[in-house]
């Protein structure tokens, strides 16, 4: 018996040297490009122009963030992208929860077909052009609705969150029922409470959506300045450099070109919108590990 106890611990002390040695590499790996984007950022712009930047700044400066805060727009950007992302992923959750709720409950006629119809449309779409031409007719060009609106439910994700509700015991509902509740209530007070790790997930998804969504702004509200988003400031930018063309740069970069170079702008914007994402998530993710089941059950 003890001999086959220190075979165990060999092979068990073997794996971990094989196991903790691939996943530093897979953590080195992942908080590179992290890295190197604060790097170049935080470094003096005529400095990093000679390469040689990874991890950490060279010649420590803030006038790519300064000169990045006082890029035209940028405060607006800002806000749009803030009240998108919030009301967005606020909006979304309501509506995904409501159709999965919809969709999971056994007794309704059409769950089957509603259900195949929603699969389907997640693979069959009217492409491009036809939906331009829709959100046009509806007139949502040149406004703010048109970043909530046409993405108020995702297929997938109310198929997620349905799948998840499905294996909360009917038992629930049907106490509910017994003493009264009404749909509404059983919704509100038992389903979502349940559904917190589902729930993070959508919110999780949607914000990430919304606070990265920039293709939007460029199709439907190119020229509206109080509407752009800083995604898509940043998406104008790195086009910009790539085409090397000064001229679309602005005026505010232009005069800015003396100090601070288009790269380093571009990692300083980079790092203004990635580093709300990297703080939110932590929060949300502690959600995730939860059980569906906890708290259900009082005594």
């Amino acid at each position: 018996m003890k001999n086959l106890w220190r075979r165990f611990r060999a092979e068990e002390i073997w794996l971990d040297m094989l196991i903790y040695p691939f996943m530093l590499f897979v953590l080195i790996v992942m908080l590179y490009p992290f890295l190197n984007v604060a790097a170049i950022a935080l470094n003096d712009s005529m400095d990093t122009v000679k390469g040689g930047i990874y991890i950490w700044p060279r010649v420590f400066s803030m006038k790519n963030i300064t000169q990045m805060l006082e890029r035209s727009n940028l405060d607006i950007a800002a806000f749009n992208s803030v009240v998108r992302t919030i009301f967005g992923t606020a909006v979304n959750v309501l509506f995904i929860s409501m159709t999965a709720y919809v969709l999971s409950r056994r007794d309704f006629l059409l769950r089957k077909q509603l259900t195949l119809l929603f699969t389907v449309s997640m693979y069959v779409s009217g492409g491009l052009i036809p939906f331009y031409l829709l959100i046009r007719s509806l007139g949502m060009l040149n406004s703010f609705r048109v970043y909530i609106i046409p993405g108020l439910i995702s297929v997938y994700l109310v198929i997620l969150m349905r799948t998840y509700m499905d294996t909360i015991p009917e038992s629930l509902q049907e106490s509910a029922r017994i003493d009264g509740a009404s749909d509404v209530f059983i919704y509100t007070r038992i389903i979502m409470p349940l559904c917190l790790p589902s729930i993070a997930t959508v919110v999780l998804f949607t914000s990430v959506g919304h606070w990265n969504s920039w293709f939007d702004a460029y199709l439907y509200n190119p020229r509206n300045i109080n509407l752009t988003l800083l995604q898509y400031e940043l998406q104008k930018l790195l086009v910009d450099t790539v085409a090397a063309n000064i001229d679309k740069l602005g005026m505010d970069m232009v005069k800015s070109l003396e100090s601070v170079t288009p790269r380093s702008m571009q990692m300083a914007i980079t790092m203004l919108v990635t580093l709300p994402i990297i703080f939110v998530y932590p929060f949300i993710q502690r959600y995730l590990i939860k059980g569906m089941m906890i708290g259900s059950v009082k005594g």
